[in-house]
């Protein structure tokens, strides 16, 4: 596991490539939770919870399970906010303690082009008026806005799209109108793109 260093630092970000043996970490009633996941989503999700579970060792918690609310979203021993994500090949979580970031989503895609019919689904107009045409075939914005989505829907519980949110990447600000809420954003690259999304808690306003 490679520990991504953003500039944020009260937030622990972990990364994994998925392999073979992944799903026999997951706990009993993980798997029991995961229903008829197939093999490969299995191994996906049990990278992803050994990347946060090695995060959360990190912070004094034993081992848990990792399981998931009703609308899907990861729970979290008291005291923590999290998000999980992964592509084919990589898992990422991320942890924070929550008296410091109060929300908290992450989101991973490979380093590969956006496909060209994806553009406008995932840019607003205004977006794609600010930026150029090669930043808007990347993944940049589709990756940061699968974030905010994450930190978004605990918090407001809302169900928000990419036309919900307004990424500025000048001021690292991506700004939901329709959640009256405005999260901290940033971006890191490797082989793969990951996108965090944050708002600050009591203890670090």
């Amino acid at each position: 596991m490679d520990i991504i260093r953003f500039d944020q630092q009260n937030i622990l970000v972990g990364i994994r490539s998925i392999e073979r043996v992944d799903e026999a970490a997951l706990f009993a009633s993980e798997i029991a939770a995961l229903g008829r996941a197939v093999a490969k989503n299995r191994r996906q999700s049990g990278a992803a919870r050994i990347v946060a579970r090695t995060l959360l060792a990190k912070l004094g918690f034993p081992p848990m399970p990792i399981l998931k609310t009703q609308s899907g979203a990861p729970t979290w021993p008291v005291g923590i906010v999290g998000s999980l994500a992964h592509h084919n090949t990589v898992a990422a979580a991320a942890i924070a303690e929550k008296k410091l970031i109060a929300a908290l989503g992450v989101d991973i895609e490979p380093d590969e082009p956006l496909p060209n019919d994806l553009i406008d689904l995932v840019a607003t107009s205004r977006e794609q008026t600010v930026y150029d045409l090669p930043l808007l075939q990347r993944r940049d914005l589709f990756v940061l806005k699968e974030a905010v989505y994450k930190a978004c829907f605990p918090l407001c519980n809302q169900t928000i799209d990419f036309q919900d949110v307004e990424i500025d990447l000048r001021s690292n600000i991506a700004y939901v109108p329709k959640a009256k809420c405005a999260f901290s954003i940033e971006l890191y690259k490797s082989k793969s793109v990951i996108g965090l999304a944050y708002i600050l808690g009591a203890g670090q306003e």
